[in-house]
């Protein structure tokens, strides 16, 4: 049974924050984030909405391109999902019309679609689920603090999402897979104050705003996509100098350069959108997937390298040969 994609959906809010916008509130400039960051604007979810609104938004623009057919298991990632308690997907499936489907969220932060998308081909063929929908979401405007200028130049809203399909005819789409995680790091991309620890968080003087130690992330960052990156490949049977496109997390482009470079790929060869929607945590790769396939740069029989890096910590990378005939 071989797993294919068979569509690619997204979904950004419609408010657009430019960077002359946030100057206007915070202190800082466009210049100051652009030279820092490659940022130019955000999407911003609007007071109405929730990351189960992304969520959905991305989950029916996959189905809608595909023909809206059935699909029988549903995996939503997300670091900011609408409560702790129930999870994000079950409601996103509600919104779908459906029920009765396994649907579950995947915490694993920036990494977080690149896990989902690991846990749902597993979980295709020992289920042997022929149609799921993986979503990457996250409203990070949510728990920025307002006057936070280095998180709120970085962080923006939106979601992504693949619709994956199994039979004997598909092609093998996912030909190298490499997870890793280090909870020793786990201080370095945190939100303190949101979940059990919040007493003793709050004991100790802690925000309930996210926080990220940026040189010590940049530095481990890159280290950990090329090293997965590396590993994914080798599971694949491939090398760097195979991969035609390579999609990297969207968190900063001086991190995607050194990605690349530490891998000895182009930048050209890298899909990136970070100047147009920032960094939107597990809605980063399918994101930037979508905009290369709308650009004509995602084609049929590309070797593509997707990697990320994210909270817990937690670092990801898959090797695709992109099939043919992808709707968006």
């Amino acid at each position: 049974m071989g797993i294919s994609i068979r569509s690619v959906g997204a979904y950004v809010p419609s408010y657009v924050e430019t960077n002359h916008d946030l100057a206007r509130q915070i202190n800082t400039s466009d210049e100051w984030i652009r030279s820092r960051t490659g940022i130019a604007q955000r999407y911003i979810i609007a007071p109405d909405q929730s990351t189960t609104d992304l969520a959905y938004g991305a989950a029916r623009a996959a189905l809608e391109a595909a023909g809206r057919p059935d699909i029988d298991l549903l995996v939503v990632a997300t670091a900011t999902p609408d409560r702790s308690v129930p999870a994000t997907a079950p409601r996103v499936a509600d919104r779908l019309g459906i029920s009765g489907i396994p649907a579950f969220d995947v915490a694993a932060v920036c990494s977080g679609f690149v896990y989902a998308m690991a846990v749902t081909e597993a979980l295709m063929r020992t289920l042997a689920r022929s149609r799921a929908l993986v979503v990457g979401a996250d409203a990070f405007s949510r728990i920025l603090g307002p006057d936070d200028r280095s998180t709120r130049a970085i962080f923006g809203d939106g979601a992504g999402a693949f619709l994956l399909v199994a039979d004997p005819d598909s092609e093998e789409v996912l030909l190298g897979r490499d997870l890793g995680s280090d909870g020793s790091g786990h201080d370095l991309i945190t939100r303190p104050s949101s979940g059990s620890a919040s007493v003793i968080d709050h004991l100790a003087g802690l925000q309930p705003y996210f926080a990220m130690s940026g040189k010590a992330v940049f530095m481990q960052s890159v280290r950990a996509m090329v090293q997965s990156s590396e590993n994914a490949l080798k599971d694949a049977g491939r090398t760097a100098s195979d991969v035609d496109l390579l999609v990297p997390h969207q968190a900063n482009l001086r991190i995607i350069n050194a990605v690349a470079d530490g891998l000895s790929i182009p930048v050209a060869r890298a899909a990136v959108n970070i100047d147009r929607v920032g960094n939107t945590v597990a809605a980063s790769i399918p994101l930037a997937v979508h905009d290369a396939l709308r650009a004509g740069k995602l084609r049929a029989g590309q070797t593509v390298l997707m990697t990320a890096f994210g909270g817990g910590l937690t670092w990801g990378s898959l090797v695709l040969s992109w099939p043919d005939n992808v709707a968006h």
